[in-house]
């Protein structure tokens, strides 16, 4: 078989021609992709578009293209976690990027802009709950871009700062370091509403973000070590489970990215937002209103 033929057990293709866990086309996306971790989440944002063209729903994954004051639109649900980053963001790629009849990757590049609006939790006490922060660097505990090759975007020097101020536990995956895209991190600091902000991405939301309910942690201090770190001027800011994916699977493969956060709760002084669909809605408008620009 030619090297450049991606195998069905590679590139899986459903009977329709859709994509297998997307169950989208070739044609049904925008360059601009917003994504969410809520499937209910799609249609509070699309609520706002002018016309909608697009619209499959499968597992947890939700698509929706539609335009909004004149512009092309995809918002994708893509659950909860990294894991799920991984596999949206490959089949996305693959919609632009592989030609879908010889299975082998187009000569020409398409390059994709992802967006997630999503939600977090603040851990430093000035950072009020119902603000919102532009993640600029993405710190993962998730351990999925590990995985992959090419990683030089890294910031190790970050990474190894980290690592010896939290005395990371080596039986944990590694955390690894990634910035947002420079040309939408400046786009979306055009609003003051949005604070820049480091964004710790966590492999679970319990003991991972340093939750307890009747199970002990393995480390009682980490979200303080967190909260006490700094590196070149810039602290950890909040904590969420998607963004480090995002960034390094967009550097992967050639994509810009940017990770919006509604910060519905602060860990550090215990409050969360008494009315949390304002700020996320305040949030999406704000979104849209900037990428139509």
């Amino acid at each position: 078989m030619n090297e450049s033929h991606l195998s069905p057990s590679e590139l899986i293709i459903n009977p329709d021609g859709s994509i297998y866990h997307l169950n989208i086309k070739p044609g049904d996306i925008a360059q601009t992709i917003i994504t969410v971790g809520d499937p209910a989440r799609v249609q509070d944002i699309t609520k706002h578009f002018e016309s909608i063209e697009v619209d499959v729903h499968h597992r947890e994954f939700r698509t929706q293209t539609g335009y909004y004051k004149s512009k092309r639109i995809t918002v994708i649900s893509t659950g909860i976690g990294t894991d799920n980053i991984d596999i949206v963001f490959n089949e996305l790629d693959a919609l632009v990027n592989i030609d879908f009849e010889t299975r082998s990757i187009k000569p020409v590049h398409t390059e994709l802009n992802f967006i997630r609006v999503g939600t977090s939790g603040a851990i430093q006490l000035d950072i009020p709950i119902n603000s919102l922060i532009v993640s600029e660097i993405a710190v993962g505990f998730d351990g999925l871009i590990h995985f992959y090759k090419d990683t030089h975007f890294l910031d190790e020097a970050f990474s190894n700062a980290l690592i010896k101020h939290t005395h990371w536990n080596s039986n944990k995956s590694a955390p690894y370091v990634v910035a947002a895209d420079k040309s939408l991190l400046d786009l979306f600091r055009m609003d003051t509403d949005f604070k820049s902000g480091v964004t710790v991405t966590n492999v679970g939301f319990y003991a991972p973000q340093g939750r307890k309910l009747r199970l002990n942690l393995e480390d009682e201090e980490l979200n303080e070590k967190l909260r006490t770190f700094q590196m070149n001027g810039k602290r950890i800011t909040n904590l969420e489970m998607e963004t480090s994916g995002i960034y390094g699977m967009a550097s992967l493969l050639g994509h810009k990215a940017i990770s919006l956060n509604a910060i519905l709760a602060n860990r550090t002084n215990g409050e969360f937002s008494s009315d949390p669909t304002k700020t996320v809605e305040k949030l999406i408008k704000k979104t849209l209103d900037l990428l139509a620009i």
